[in-house]
């Protein structure tokens, strides 16, 4: 198992934004959590990226406490944060360029031919020339996903990555993270189902911190749909 979470809980004051949450997580599968905000999805993430500590329970991401783990364990895998953590003032080959160098890409060749495959990658190259500043927001959520999966990790977390697209960005950005999960374990979180139907294997519900709902999606849609498992969420 790649990813083992047991247990965890955490607190905020007297409200536990997790509680008591475990979820284990094998090699190439995409795995959705699900719930309304505020639900502790992205407290989970971080948690599990040891960005986060927590109160109580463990996380080993191939066997290894992250809490504990060095810089190697965490570079195998990649974050995209709900807020895209982008320096507006840098090209987009600049800045993939910075990221490939705190990733250890050694050579000023070697760098620069990952950052040509990353964009290639990712469908950046039309707009690759340009400030990220002079962006739209679907070409900037490509260059936050760009420097996510820069360093090949073997664990890619994005946290409501389609959040405020377009219609047409929506598209090619669900193509991109259903591509990436062809060949990585990805935990993305959303509140929109049809988020989940469009890229996910799996689907976790959380709720008040707690996990009331973890299913493969094709169970779900056979006993009646998202819509109907959701509901828990609101009831």
């Amino acid at each position: 198992m790649l990813l083992e979470v047991s247990g965890i809980t955490k607190k905020y004051g007297p409200q536990k934004a997790l509680d008591n949450v475990s979820l284990s997580v094998p090699r190439g599968q995409v795995v959705g959590l699900l719930g309304p905000n505020g639900a502790g999805k992205s407290t989970l993430m971080r948690s599990i990226l040891g960005y986060l500590p927590t109160d109580s329970g463990t996380v080993h991401f191939d066997g290894q406490d992250v809490r504990t783990g060095d810089d190697a364990l965490k570079g195998r895998m990649g974050y995209l944060p709900e807020h895209n953590p982008l320096y507006p003032e840098m090209y987009v080959r600049e800045f993939l360029d910075f990221i490939a160098g705190l990733h250890g890409v050694k050579g000023k060749a070697a760098r620069a031919q990952k950052v040509e495959d990353t964009i290639k990658r990712v469908g950046l190259s039309p707009e690759a020339h340009k400030t990220i500043s002079a962006l739209s927001k679907g070409y900037r959520q490509r260059v936050g996903l760009a420097q996510a999966i820069l360093h090949d990790p073997e664990l890619l977390i994005l946290d409501e990555p389609t959040s405020g697209l377009d219609p047409l960005q929506l598209k090619d950005i669900r193509a991109l993270i259903r591509s990436f999960g062809e060949e990585r374990t990805v935990i993305l979180s959303t509140h929109i189902m049809q988020e989940v139907e469009a890229m996910c294997d799996r689907v976790v519900m959380i709720k008040q911190g707690r996990i009331v709902t973890d299913a493969p999606l094709t169970d779900l849609l056979a006993q009646g749909g998202l819509e109907q498992a959701f509901n828990t969420l609101a009831g």
